[in-house]
């Protein structure tokens, strides 16, 4: 017996012990680096065309097509991270008045955003169809979605809609920066309406914007 251990075992182990410990090493190695979203996709926000197609491709999927086509067009349009998607209840909506109480999360501004047309009557469909929840967006039980869910929905639009680049919810909102700078609206507007508390976050959008090249060639 050596050190408790038995020396037939020993004598059996010996010949194989660089593989006990190559595994040993391996076993106790680090997990494999995480890929950054730069090496995934080549941007990270979603163009009007590309956002339409989701929309599209949403409402033609799956038993809830219109649940998942009006929540990919409100996130879009009101810049909305996942966290203020599955929180929104009937009672940010004012039919009336066509406006959404847009209740920031993250330390963000809220803010009261116009609903056009197109919102309005997808809201007004969502709210027949689900009438008994005090939330826009339910699960199967009729329950609020959970983030994850809709993290599906949203992915899975994007491969309907034949994207190439693989599509995640915050890209969503990018895309609701992107475009407003892209259309010469006011940084601090466009601020307001994301609610940045820093005006740092909402320069990187008027950064992307290809208008302030436009008078650069006179084709």
């Amino acid at each position: 017996m050596v050190s408790g251990v038995d020396s037939v075992v020993l004598d059996r182990i010996a010949p194989n012990y660089h593989l006990w410990a190559s595994w040993f090493q391996m076993s106790r190695a680090a997990p494999p680096k995480k890929i950054s979203n730069s090496e995934k996709r080549t941007r990270e926000h979603l163009l009007p065309n590309e956002v339409e197609a989701m929309v599209k491709a949403a409402h033609h999927v799956g038993r809830h097509g219109l649940r998942d086509s009006t929540l990919i067009l409100l996130a879009y349009r009101h810049g909305l991270r996942v966290s203020e998607l599955v929180a929104l209840r009937w009672e940010q909506i004012d039919f009336a008045g066509g406006t959404i109480y847009i209740n920031r999360l993250k330390h963000g501004i809220s803010s009261t955003h116009p609903l056009r047309g197109r919102e309005l009557r997808a809201v007004r469909q969502l709210q027949r169809e689900y009438p008994n929840s005090p939330y826009l967006f339910v699960s199967e039980r009729g329950t609020a979605m959970a983030a994850a869910t809709v993290r599906g929905i949203i992915e899975r639009a994007g491969i309907e809609a034949g994207l190439s680049l693989s599509v995640h919810p915050h890209m969503l909102r990018h895309a609701c920066g992107f475009y407003l700078a892209s259309r010469g609206h006011d940084t601090r507007a466009i601020q307001a309406y994301l609610g940045h508390k820093n005006i740092q976050h909402t320069v990187r959008y008027t950064e992307l914007s290809p208008k302030r090249f436009q008078d650069f060639w006179n084709d």
